[in-house]
């Protein structure tokens, strides 16, 4: 049976423990799902926490993948990814985690169930999203790439986080993907 690959955007997220680490630890554990391979990595941004303000600052990036899971299948694949890293989950949705993986926007348009809903209803809503995707997308693997010119598009209009974002200047175990 061929599979087929889908690509996706995901947006992930650390404020508890080493962020850097967890981070890598998310990218790493994205990367080794199945038919998976992470294709760009944004820079990472520090921000602000939105919502419960009374927590560490977050790190954020976000990353393009491709994978041969079904959006479902790779929720279900990413709330393990966070659990597997310390998350615990609680009625605070806004709240502190060591791991956050959300998925963004995938390549087969809109998707609606129960559980999920791509494209990710706030993205336009969140710095922490709008800004790291804006650097990604205009990275030399993914500038001239027709399939995303409806989300350059788009993105031209979203928020850009001003000053409660800013580029982390510490070091990680990987490199962004060179702009």
């Amino acid at each position: 049976m061929i599979r087929t690959a889908h690509h996706y955007f995901l947006g992930l997220g650390s404020n508890l423990g080493d962020r850097a680490a967890n981070l890598a630890q998310g990218i790493e554990g994205v990367g080794s799902l199945p038919g998976a391979k992470v294709l760009a990595i944004s820079p990472v941004f520090d921000s602000d926490p939105v919502g419960f303000t009374e927590q560490p600052n977050f790190l954020n990036i976000c990353l393009l993948l491709s994978c041969e899971l079904k959006p479902r299948d790779l929720l279900a694949a990413a709330l393990a990814l966070e659990t597997q890293a310390g998350r615990v989950r609680s009625s605070n949705k806004n709240g502190p985690r060591t791991l956050d993986v959300d998925l963004l926007f995938w390549d087969g348009g809109e998707h609606r169930s129960p559980e999920l809903t791509l494209p990710h209803p706030r993205w336009k809503e969140r710095g922490f999203v709008t800004v790291p995707l804006r650097h990604l997308l205009q990275s030399a693997t993914l500038a001239s790439d027709p399939r995303w010119d409806w989300l350059r598009h788009e993105i031209l209009t979203a928020p850009t986080g001003g000053d409660e974002l800013r580029a982390w200047q510490g070091s990680t175990p990987w490199r962004p993907t060179p702009g």
